[in-house]
């Protein structure tokens, strides 16, 4: 799995929240689709600090991520 850390933000990237995520100011993450498909990487923040350091996943870890998550392989989220 290829996992980066980055302190700035990708230029224009346009983010979305997951759908995981509550409406309840806990964890949330965002996540920007539009940049995962121009350049091969999906960068993941967290929504609560949004000029904040972020991750990159390869696209297939994030999709493997993805489907995990969408099984139930963590648990209550």
């Amino acid at each position: 799995m290829q996992v980066s850390k980055t302190d700035h933000q990708p230029p224009q990237a346009h983010w979305c929240k997951s759908s995981y995520s509550g409406g309840d100011n806990g964890n949330c993450i965002e996540f920007a689709p539009e940049f995962a498909a121009t350049h091969g990487v999906v960068p993941v923040r967290d929504s609560k600090d949004p000029e904040g350091p972020q991750l990159r996943f390869s696209t297939e870890a994030w999709l493997a991520f993805a489907a995990a998550t969408a099984r139930g392989e963590f648990g209550d989220v």
